[in-house]
């Protein structure tokens, strides 16, 4: 059994997620672990879009933080060479038209067919639906990002989700600190393994059904 403080566990499902894309592409990022995303990619024909106006996102060095310029998630980012910015309803024309490539979310819950709830826990304060909805919608593919199980061991991939679902649609892969799986008709396929990590121990904490 491996185990990683929180920093270490999302920078390392980020940097698997990174290894994951390939250029040209447009890829939006999240609010959560998939704005680390950013901290490790270097090829200079993925770029990086935040539904706040800015397309050409890139980490940035604490020096040269700008506090004016941020994305969805309020956090400070560089711009790159070429970049540009939008205003909000551009963006969203972006993403609803189809123009982003891969979306790379955060989720709450995930059930066995692929589908999400990241936007509303039951009987707390919803700050906002953000841009996840229109992003499962419109995004070429959905990459999720996410824990394997919440802080009292359960797991967060289920047979059917609990929480409200974000869409109907069902993401694409799946990238936690255990392991990565694809949606396939439906299903979910177990891809890879962690490092470290047994599919013994991924069984025993994913509730949902999938193959391997």
């Amino acid at each position: 059994m491996t185990t990683w403080s929180k920093t270490d566990m999302q920078h390392l499902i980020a940097k698997r997620v990174a290894a994951e894309l390939e250029g040209p592409c447009v890829v939006n990022l999240g609010i959560g672990i998939p704005t680390l995303v950013a901290e490790y990619m270097d090829a200079e024909d993925i770029y990086m879009h935040t539904e706040n106006g800015l397309l050409g996102v890139t980490d940035v060095e604490e020096a040269d933080i700008d506090p004016n310029l941020v994305n969805a998630g309020k956090l400070p980012v560089g711009e790159a060479i070429g970049s540009s910015f939008f205003n909000s309803s551009d963006s969203f024309a972006m993403i609803r038209g189809g123009h982003v490539d891969v979306a790379i979310l955060g989720a709450l819950q995930v059930d066995q067919t692929g589908v999400i709830a990241n936007w509303a826990v039951p009987g707390k304060n919803i700050m906002g639906v953000g841009g996840a909805m229109d992003l499962l919608v419109g995004a070429k593919k959905v990459f999720v990002t996410m824990s394997h199980t919440s802080k009292d061991g359960s797991s967060k991939l289920l047979k059917e989700c609990t929480y409200p679902i974000t869409s109907t649609r069902s993401v694409d892969m799946i990238f936690t600190e255990l392991a990565v799986f694809e949606v396939v008709n439906k299903q979910l396929k177990l891809v890879e393994l962690m490092p470290g990590i047994t599919i013994e121990e991924v069984q025993a904490k994913t509730e949902a059904d999938f193959i391997h």
